[in-house]
C-alpha cells in the first residue's frame, strides 16, 4: 500500500512539475513586442487536455489520445493567430478591438500552416491506426492509474507546449516588426527542409502501412523504401521537419525567446530515447534479435539518420 501511494505521489509531481514549466517556458516568450500572451495559449493547451482526461478514465480508452494533441495544436496557435488580426499600431488605438484583414508578415502564415498540415495530417493517421489496432499498447498499465492516466495527459500538453514554442513566438509578436535581411533565406532553407521532412514522414507511413495490409508480411519487418535508407525514416522526418519550422521562426525571436530552439531538440530527445526509436528497437530486437535477416538490416541499416 505505501508503495502505491509512493508511486502515485510521484506521478502527481512529475505532473505539477511539467505544468509549471510549460508555463514557465510560455512566460520566456513575453518581451515588450508581445501582442497575444503565448501564456494564453498554453492555458488552452492544458484545459483541452485536462477536459479529455476525464472520458479517458472514466471509458478506460485512449483511442482519442494522439487526435486530442492535434486538436490542442490547431486550437491553440489558431487562438493566437487570430488575435494578430486586431489592428496594434500606435496609431490605430482608437479602433483597439477592431478586426484588421491583414496580417503584415507572410511568413508566420507559412509557418502555422506548416504546423497545421502535420498535425492534421499526422492526428488523422495515429487516430485511424489506433481504431484499426483496438488500443494503443503502452496504456494498458496506464489506463487503470487515475494518477498515471492524468500524468500521461499531462505529459502530452506539455509535448504541444515545447513543440510550438517556435511558432508561438511568431504568432504572439508583433508582425509589423523589421525581420531583418535574413529573414528571407531562413524562411526558403527552413521551408525546404520541413517539406522534405513531411514528405520522408509522410512516404514512409504509408510504406509501412501497406506492407503491414499484405497478409504475407505478417510478422514481417519491413526493409525496403525509405526503410532500407533508416530503421525509423518516419521518426527522422519528423524532426527534420521541426527543425525546419525553427529555422523559419528565428528570425522573430530575441532575448529569451530563444528557448524555442530546444523544440527540435526536445522532439528528438523524447522521440530517440524515449517514447520512439529506443522503445520499438527493443520491442524488434525481441522479436526478430535471433533473424539472421534482421541482424544483416541491422548491419546495414542506420538506425536513424539516413544513408544517401
Amino acid at each position: 500500500m505505501l508503495v502505491k501511494i509512493k508511486q502515485q505521489l510521484q506521478y502527481y509531481f512529475i505532473s505539477a512539475l511539467v505544468i509549471l514549466l510549460s508555463f514557465f517556458l510560455g512566460s520566456l516568450l513575453i518581451n515588450s513586442d508581445t501582442v497575444v500572451s503565448p501564456i494564453d495559449a498554453v492555458m488552452i493547451v492544458f484545459i483541452i487536455h485536462w477536459v479529455m482526461f476525464i472520458p479517458s478514465y472514466v471509458f478506460q480508452t485512449e483511442k482519442f489520445y494522439d487526435l486530442t494533441g492535434s486538436i490542442t495544436y490547431v486550437c491553440s496557435m489558431t487562438f493566437l493567430l487570430i488575435n494578430q488580426f486586431q489592428a496594434v499600431e500606435p496609431s490605430m488605438q482608437a479602433y483597439k478591438g477592431s478586426w484588421s484583414l491583414e496580417l503584415s508578415s507572410p511568413i508566420a502564415l507559412i509557418a502555422y500552416l506548416c504546423v497545421m498540415i502535420w498535425t492534421l495530417r499526422l492526428g488523422i493517421f495515429l487516430f485511424r491506426r489506433v481504431l484499426k489496432d483496438g488500443e494503443d499498447k503502452r496504456f494498458r498499465k496506464i489506463l487503470p492509474s487515475f494518477s498515471n492516466l492524468f500524468m500521461a495527459w499531462n505529459l502530452s500538453a506539455t509535448w504541444v507546449v515545447i513543440q510550438t514554442l517556435p511558432l508561438a513566438v511568431v504568432l504572439s509578436g508583433n508582425l509589423q516588426a523589421d525581420l531583418g535581411p535574413w529573414a528571407f533565406p531562413a524562411t526558403i532553407f527552413g521551408l525546404g527542409l520541413w517539406i522534405y521532412g513531411f514528405v520522408t514522414e509522410v512516404v514512409a507511413d504509408n510504406q509501412k502501412t501497406e506492407f503491414k495490409k499484405d497478409p504475407k508480411n505478417k510478422d514481417k519487418f519491413i526493409s525496403a523504401g525509405l526503410w532500407s535508407k533508416s530503421r525509423h525514416p518516419n521518426y527522422f522526418g519528423e524532426i527534420v521537419l521541426w527543425s525546419g519550422l525553427t529555422i523559419i521562426c528565428l528570425p522573430f525571436m530575441s532575448g529569451f525567446q530563444y528557448v524555442a530552439i530546444i523544440s527540435p531538440i526536445f522532439a528528438y530527445l523524447l522521440i530517440y530515447y524515449v517514447s520512439g526509436v529506443s522503445m520499438l528497437e527493443a520491442k524488434a530486437n525481441k522479436k526478430w534479435g535471433k533473424d539472421r535477416k534482421y541482424i544483416k538490416y541491422k548491419e546495414e541499416t542506420p538506425i536513424f539518420f539516413p544513408k544517401f
